[in-house]
């Protein structure tokens, strides 16, 4: 009568003490070794799937540890940020605060605001725009990333508008005002759809909030 291999595997599972018992068999069992062609025994196997174990929980902490310090560095930044926010003393430097803040603490290369709101001022950032940017930006419940946008926001960054492979665009919205705040990179790697939207919303509920006291 043969034994299959499910039938073993059965009895084991249904007799986990057998090897207390039978301990000698455990030093004649051999298995192939996992990174080469040599059989080693049941109990160096064991040894080396637990090391194995061993450095992938290594990788996961060295993993969350790096998430953690990006995350800490992006907390301090847009602390930062908001300081310079609400030391500003008129909508000028509002938006050289914010500017600012995206070039050189961020390390974006380009942004764009455009606001709508009554009587609004004249300043480029409240430019007239299309009832379809509008619409588009009604639409958003969070900030959208990826490589296309209107031609009339790409318009927005002027001559390197064209130059431009992915964008982030963040809904602006305050009791007295509407708009997008529109993040562009040449890198079309920079701002991805998949990429996590927390920051860039609240970077966006800040620079709504800034400009709102001055409306």
């Amino acid at each position: 009568m043969n034994i299959t291999p499910e039938q073993i595997n059965e009895f084991l599972k249904l007799n986990p003490d057998f090897f207390v018992g039978h301990a000698e068999l455990l030093a004649d069992i051999t298995v192939p070794h996992p990174y080469s062609s040599q059989a080693i025994s049941l109990g160096e196997r064991q040894v080396l799937a637990l090391r194995d174990k061993s450095r992938g929980l290594e990788l996961k902490l060295r993993e969350f540890i790096q998430f953690a310090e990006e995350n800490d560095a992006i907390g301090d930044k847009l602390h930062k940020l908001s300081l310079g926010l609400m030391r500003a003393r008129s909508l000028e430097a509002v938006f050289q605060s914010l500017s600012m803040s995206l070039s050189e603490s961020f390390a974006v290369p380009h942004g764009a605001v455009r606001i709508w709101a009554d009587n609004a001022p004249e300043m480029p950032e409240f430019a007239k725009v299309s009832a379809d940017v509008q619409v588009l930006m009604t639409g958003l419940t969070q900030p959208r990333c990826g490589g296309e946008v209107p031609d009339e926001i790409r318009g927005w960054f002027g001559s390197v508008g064209a130059n431009q492979k992915s964008f982030a665009l963040a809904p602006l919205r305050e009791d007295k005002l509407n708009g997008l705040l529109v993040l562009a990179s040449e890198d079309a790697k920079r701002f991805y759809p998949e990429m996590g939207t927390l920051y860039l919303s609240w970077l966006a509920e800040l620079s709504g909030a800034a400009v709102s006291r001055f409306l």
